[in-house]
C-alpha cells in the first residue's frame, strides 16, 4: 500500500499523504506522487486535485535520514533536480492543484505546497524553509518560488533566519490564498475545489498554461543553479555537520567550509 490515499467525488480528487510521524518527503514518496499524477491526469472523473497531510502535519520537510544514504554531491544534485521537475510539472498540471495546509509545511513540504496552484492554510500553521539550519539550501525550487510569492526582501529574511511564519502571515505576504480555522480546513478547501470543478476543463487548462508564462528564463536558470549548489552544500563539511547534528538532535557547529 502506498502513502497516498486518493478519494474522488464530484470531479475532485483528494490526495491524503500518510507517512507518519511527519509526512516527510522521501524520494520514494516523490516517485509515488508522480505516478498518482499520471493516473489522475488521464482520468475524466477528476478536474481538481486537493493535497493534504494526515495526522499533525501537511509535511514537515524532506526525509533528512535519507540524506545520509546519498553517496555524493552529484547524486544529491540529481535528487534535487527530480523534485524540481516534479513540482514544475505540478505547477503546469492541466488540472488545478490545491494544497490544504495544517500543522506545518516546512522545507520540502513548503516546496511541495508552492508547486500547487492555490494554498489554503490554517491560521496557526507554520510555513518556512529552514534548510540553512542544516548547512544546506532548499533544493526543490524553493529559493525561486518563495521569491516570486513574497518578494526578494522577505524571501531573504525567511531563508537566512530559517524562521517560520504563521498561516495568517503567509496570506498577508501572498504565499497563501486564505487562512481558516483548523476544523474547517478541508470543508473550505473542498468548497473552493467544487466551485472550480464546475468550470470548463478546457478553459481551466488554458488558464493554467497562461499563468505559467509569467515565469521568466531567469527563474529556470535559478532553479538549475539551485540544484547544483544544493549538491555542493551537501558535500561541504558544514552540510555533513548539519545533517549529523539534526539526526543527533543537537546544535550544529559550522566552520564555514
Amino acid at each position: 500500500m502506498g502513502v497516498f490515499k486518493v478519494d474522488i467525488k464530484d470531479f475532485v480528487a483528494v490526495l491524503t499523504l500518510h507517512s507518519p510521524p511527519a509526512n516527510a518527503l522521501s524520494s520514494t514518496i516523490l516517485k509515488e506522487l508522480s505516478t498518482v499524477l499520471d493516473e489522475l491526469e488521464q482520468s475524466n472523473d477528476v478536474r481538481v486535485l486537493v493535497i493534504h497531510g494526515e495526522g499533525r502535519f501537511f509535511s514537515a520537510g524532506a526525509d533528512i535520514k535519507e540524506f545520509t544514504t546519498v553517496p555524493d554531491g552529484e547524486a544529491f544534485e540529481q535528487l534535487s533536480s527530480y523534485g524540481q521537475e516534479l513540482f514544475e510539472r505540478m505547477e503546469n498540471f492541466p488540472k488545478p492543484i490545491i494544497a490544504a495546509i495544517h500543522g506545518a509545511a516546512l522545507g520540502g513540504g513548503l516546496e511541495l505546497a508552492m508547486g500547487c496552484h492555490i494554498r489554503i492554510v490554517t491560521e496557526n500553521a507554520k510555513l518556512g524553509l529552514p534548510e540553512l539550519q542544516l548547512g544546506l539550501i532548499p533544493g526543490f525550487a524553493g529559493t525561486q518560488r518563495l521569491t516570486r510569492f513574497v518578494g526578494a526582501a522577505k524571501a531573504a529574511e525567511l531563508l537566512l533566519t530559517s524562521d517560520p511564519i504563521s498561516g495568517i502571515e503567509a496570506v498577508t505576504l501572498g504565499l497563501a490564498n486564505r487562512a481558516v480555522e483548523e476544523d474547517r480546513l478541508l470543508e473550505e478547501t473542498l468548497k473552493l475545489a467544487n466551485k472550480i470543478a464546475k468550470k470548463s476543463p478546457v478553459s481551466v487548462k488554458s488558464t493554467i498554461k497562461l499563468l505559467n508564462y509569467a515565469k521568466t528564463e531567469k527563474f529556470y536558470e535559478g532553479v538549475k543553479l539551485e540544484a547544483k549548489l544544493f549538491g555542493e552544500a551537501f558535500t561541504s563539511e558544514d552540510g555533513k555537520e548539519g545533517i549529523t547534528a539534526f539526526i543527533e538532535k543537537r546544535q550544529p557547529e559550522f566552520k564555514g567550509r
